[in-house]
């Protein structure tokens, strides 16, 4: 599961949208930083 998210969350990296997954303003990635998202997001499973 863990590799699936981060996978997800390198996708605006690899495109060359962001420098950094959690730069991203609509990825979950902000979440699992730390930083405050668009969304609530359960990040311990």
């Amino acid at each position: 599961m863990r590799q699936k998210v981060n996978y997800i969350h390198e996708n605006p990296v690899k495109r060359g949208y962001v420098e950094l997954p959690e730069h991203w303003r609509y990825s979950s990635a902000r979440n699992y930083a730390g930083q405050g998202g668009l969304l609530d997001v359960c990040v311990e499973w």
